[in-house]
């Protein structure tokens, strides 16, 4: 298992390009993550890395042991995964990734209760808006909301994810509702900076086929859907925030929606994990705890006036 933990960590290195980066990826440390590549080299008597204060490169041999120990511990996990299905008790660890906010505020509860029901499963949950590289960076399974797109990646979709508009009470009263899109342009929009193009907003009336593209300003952005609900609780201005960060203060009245009946097509809530020919149970049997906790009508959305 030594020899086998320093080919591990020989592959990290390679494949993230720095000690550091291999060492966050396999949890442990800088130093350690150098000591088993040294030990590694020693073992083999020969040189793989080429190391300088600037940049790390392979060797000659060390090209030729990386392609060929990558493909046989490729299929070293296949064969425990598959090993591990047979005996029906998921265990390990599994790494996941997932958006800041809908981890914190949706996920995490969910991942409480995976926990509860797979003791043996050790749960590494990473919360960021950054897209990963699962295989690179060594994560079994991402959370993911928008459109599956990455077609060397498997998803499954979980549920629909609404993006709606909301302004107070009191900001309507002052400044009236918009009829259409095109009315944004006289009103004070509270700008997510998340969003792909977030000074432009997508709306689709359920009478028209073509989307409707409509350019937004506002004096308030936050790169956070909380806070631009928040703002627009204190009547600052109208907000375009996925349903379920909105979805309790439109339960509760603190906030109204704006433009329903030109609501875009929904974004999907995707679960994804890399191809392989035996799926670990551990992710299996993750991805199909999730379906089962958000199959439906998602709960953020039931109850609004």
């Amino acid at each position: 298992m030594d020899r086998l933990e320093c080919d591990r960590m020989f592959i990290a290195v390679i494949d993230t390009g720095s000690f550091a980066a291999a060492a966050t990826r396999l949890g442990t440390s800088a130093g350690q993550a150098s000591k088993l590549v040294s030990r590694l080299e020693a073992n083999l008597g020969v040189q793989l890395i080429m190391r300088t204060t600037r940049a790390l490169s392979l060797s000659e041999a060390g090209r030729a042991y990386y392609e060929r120990i990558k493909t046989l511990l490729e299929e070293f996990d296949d064969l425990d995964a598959s090993v591990r299905n047979a005996s029906g008790v998921p265990s390990g660890r599994l790494r996941i990734t997932a958006p800041l906010t809908f981890g914190t505020t949706q996920l995490a509860s969910v991942l409480i209760q995976f926990a509860t029901a797979f003791p043996d499963i050790q749960l590494d949950v990473s919360f960021s808006d950054r897209i990963v590289n699962l295989v690179d960076e060594g994560f079994d399974a991402a959370i993911r909301i928008g459109r599956a797109e990455d077609s060397s990646l498997i998803a499954r979709k979980l549920c629909a994810i609404r993006v709606v508009l909301v302004a107070a009470p009191s900001y309507l009263d002052g400044r009236g509702m918009p009829a259409e899109p095109a009315h944004l342009a006289h009103h004070d929009c509270i700008i997510d900076t998340n969003f792909w193009d977030p000074l432009t907003w997508r709306f689709k009336h359920h009478a028209d086929p073509q989307a409707i593209l409509a350019d937004v300003h506002g004096r308030i952005q936050f790169s956070n859907a909380e806070a631009c609900v928040a703002a627009a609780e204190a009547g600052l201005g109208i907000a375009r925030a996925p349903s379920f960060v909105a979805g309790a203060r439109l339960r509760v009245g603190a906030v109204k929606p704006v433009l329903s009946d030109f609501e875009d097509e929904p974004r999907g809530l995707y679960a994804v994990y890399p191809p392989g020919r035996h799926l670990a149970l551990k992710v299996r049997v993750l991805v199909d705890f999730l379906a089962n906790a958000f199959r439906g009508q998602p709960a953020w959305d039931k109850n609004w006036p």
